[in-house]
């Protein structure tokens, strides 16, 4: 996904990237941009101790580990630091219909047999009568149900994928984590508050930031990551923003961290409340908590109580609230700044889509990076492939939000009956008639994220792939039946969540030392 950056010698080279703002997305850019660029390019962060960074949410998806991988990283030093626990998925509860609980798991669900994907052959077994879910030829799904983790790359002696994981962790010390183990030397990091931003008279190209000390900084490449402010992208380029939010009507966080609860889940849960969700993350020290609605229906007070009435323990902070829209800007990329994190949009984080767009922003930056004069058909390409996979990753989301049979509230009434873009409706219409799903070139969820969530709804196909009756019936019984022995099998012999903490000496406290036992767990996780 990553590579090191080898730059063309030229005098039009960029020398310096310049990026605005910390938190996450400014410490995720500057990492992967120092890792990537060396020392061919000198890289500032600017940021300020005034400006507080926002946190909606703090989980991930399995795209992260490519972060690891890049950067280096130590896994069980990272998990200890963040004080993080793992996350096999998201458990969404009450989204379709009062009651209903399904999990978007990671990773595979069956197998595929000959040229179709496995869920026509359960849909061919369930017409003819059997029982068994989905989520029964899921070891994710497995493990999730009785709180047990391992890394487990595939299944001893099988076909079968093994365990697809990410995290749940502070987000904060996440970013900590990040700035901490860049090299010595390889970002300057500049402490200051950007008061005024100047443009070169002949392009309008950004030339330098001023600073309230009055200090000045340059550079020939600038990096958006002020946040919703967009201070870059917004405020001095006026690139414009595109606003979702008649699809994704959610338009206020409340967050707060509650004491720990236990045991720790391996999965993130989201409630439907009556006019949005609330998220619940287990970690080590605490658990993270939050409430996502729309003020339209529901007061900030009446939100505030629904998320405190609804915490497993006691709350620890009184609830921080966020205003937002979802969206994203008209151009992730204006001239020679490129905008990343909540500058370059937001998709609220029923998803935990947040950090992947970050990374992804920057993997795509690096694959195209550009000389001084930022050439107009190359920032067209980058802006053309961003839209792509924003607007998938919405699609998506809008799934969560459409698909219900809610009518108990006016907000999900209004979800329920709202036209969605002509490219999800395409495709929730393919699956209702075939069955069929289709995965657009390298958008980020795949089939098995779509069928689940899908099902989970209650949007149930009409028929299964006629290629799937070829298969005897009692080979078909056979295959079904392998794959969930496999699967309970599997799991039976993997420790409990917490167990695999504690033993993996993540418990112990931040930065310490710990006996690992990584390699032992992965072979034998018994």
């Amino acid at each position: 996904m990553f590579q090191v950056y080898a730059p063309r010698m030229n005098d039009s080279a960029i020398r310096r990237v310049v990026i605005v703002g910390g938190g996450t997305a400014g410490w995720v850019t500057a990492a992967l941009l120092a890792r990537a660029l060396g020392r061919q390019c000198e890289i500032a962060l600017v940021e300020s101790a005034e400006i507080g960074t926002v946190g909606v949410g703090e989980a991930t998806i399995p795209q992260i580990l490519h972060i690891n991988g890049f950067l280096g990283i130590d896994e069980d030093d990272l998990i200890r630091f963040t004080h993080g626990t793992y996350k096999l998925g998201v458990q969404l509860n009450g989204f379709g219909r009062l009651g209903d609980s399904y999990l978007h798991a990671f990773g595979d669900v069956g197998l595929p047999l000959g040229l179709l994907p496995f869920h026509h052959y359960w849909l061919r077994a369930r017409a003819r009568g059997d029982t068994h879910s989905l989520w029964d030829y899921s070891l994710n799904a497995a493990a999730a149900a009785e709180n047990r983790f391992a890394r487990l790359d595939r299944v001893p002696n099988s076909p079968l994928g093994g365990i697809r994981y990410a995290y749940q962790f502070d987000a904060a010390r996440y970013a900590q984590y990040l700035r901490e183990r860049i090299s010595a030397g390889a970002v300057q990091r500049i402490e200051g508050k950007v008061v005024e931003v100047k443009q070169r008279g002949e392009d309008g190209f950004v030339e330098s930031l001023k600073l309230a000390n009055g200090e000045d900084v340059a550079g020939d490449f600038f990096i958006d990551c002020s946040g919703f402010r967009g201070l870059l992208i917004e405020g001095a380029l006026k690139t414009g923003y595109e606003n979702w939010q008649h699809w994704l009507p959610c338009d206020r966080a409340l967050a707060v961290a509650s004491t720990r609860s236990t045991p720790m889940r391996p999965y993130t849960q989201a409630f439907a409340r009556t006019a949005g969700w609330q998220w619940r993350i287990a970690l080590q020290h605490r658990t993270g908590n939050g409430h996502v609605y729309s003020s339209r229906f529901i007061s900030d007070d009446e939100a505030a109580a629904q998320l405190l009435a609804n915490l497993e323990g006691e709350p620890l902070e009184d609830p921080r609230p966020l205003r937002f829209v979802t969206g994203m800007r008209k151009l992730a990329w204006n001239r020679n700044c490129l905008a990343l994190g909540l500058a370059a949009g937001f998709m609220e984080p029923l998803e935990s889509t947040s950090i992947h767009l970050v990374q992804s922003g920057v993997a795509r930056f690096l694959g195209m990076f550009p000389d001084r004069h930022c050439d107009p058909l190359l920032v067209a390409e980058y802006n053309r492939q961003t839209r792509f996979e924003y607007e998938h990753v919405r699609d998506f989301l809008i799934l969560h939000y459409k698909a219900t049979e809610r009518d108990d509230t006016p907000f999900w009434r209004q979800c329920g009956a709202m036209a969605v873009p002509e490219s999800l409706a395409r495709r929730i219409e393919l699956f209702r008639r075939t069955g069929l799903i289709f995965r657009e070139a390298d958008e980020l969820f795949t089939e098995q994220g779509w069928l689940q969530v899908l099902l989970g709804q209650h949007i149930e196909p009409a028929h299964y792939h006629p290629l799937a009756d070829e298969l005897e019936e009692p080979k078909l019984q056979g295959f079904l039946s392998d794959i969930r022995t496999l699967v309970g099998r599997t799991n039976a012999r993997l420790p409990s969540h917490d167990d695999y903490v504690a033993r993996m000496g993540v418990s112990e406290s931040p930065g310490m030392p710990a006996t690992s036992r990584q390699d032992q767990l992965a072979r034998n996780p018994s």
